[in-house]
């Protein structure tokens, strides 16, 4: 069994930056509290944050940031960005209820750049960005709500895309 002090001394001395391959994309935030949460997940799995440059995001992106090291975030304009990540040959995923979507169970590990697109927490990925997705990815649920709040559900996400769960 492993000593806390073996973990510690094992621990990345820092984040390895921006490594191109996954990238969580809340474009049309809500809540700045699910940026921060998102953030964290993002340094979990070795992915970057797209995120707008909305006047109330840099805040809630330094109050949620608990990592010791500066995460890896983009500073993006969601439409222009998206179709650039695509035309770079990146697949965009967005994360939303639709029909002929991939299950998450289903969804394989990224084998290319990728990013999970994730809409608005009341209105989803706004019509004129489904254009840009290449294939869309929803978590099944069993309860009463249509959805899960961006974190959850991109965290569910990300690990999935990571080979992680």
């Amino acid at each position: 069994m492993r000593t806390s002090k073996d973990l510690r001394a094992r621990r990345r001395r820092r984040s390895p930056g921006c490594l191109g391959h996954l990238y969580a994309a809340p474009l049309w935030p809500m809540h700045g509290a699910n940026l921060g949460t998102l953030l964290r997940t993002c340094d979990a799995v070795g992915a970057c944050l797209a995120v707008p440059r909305l006047p109330w995001v840099p805040e809630a992106l330094a109050r949620g940031d608990t990592l010791r090291h500066r995460p890896c975030v983009h500073w993006v304009r969601p439409f222009g960005w998206l179709a650039g990540q695509r035309a770079a040959g990146a697949r965009v995923l967005g994360v939303e209820l639709a029909e002929n979507a991939i299950r998450l169970a289903d969804l394989p590990m990224a084998r290319r750049p990728t990013v999970a697109v994730l809409g608005h927490e009341q209105d989803g990925i706004p019509p004129e960005a489904l254009d840009l997705l290449d294939d869309v990815v929803e978590i099944p649920m069993i309860g009463t709500g249509a959805s899960l709040n961006v974190a959850v559900a991109g965290s569910l996400v990300l690990y999935k895309l990571a080979g992680m769960a």
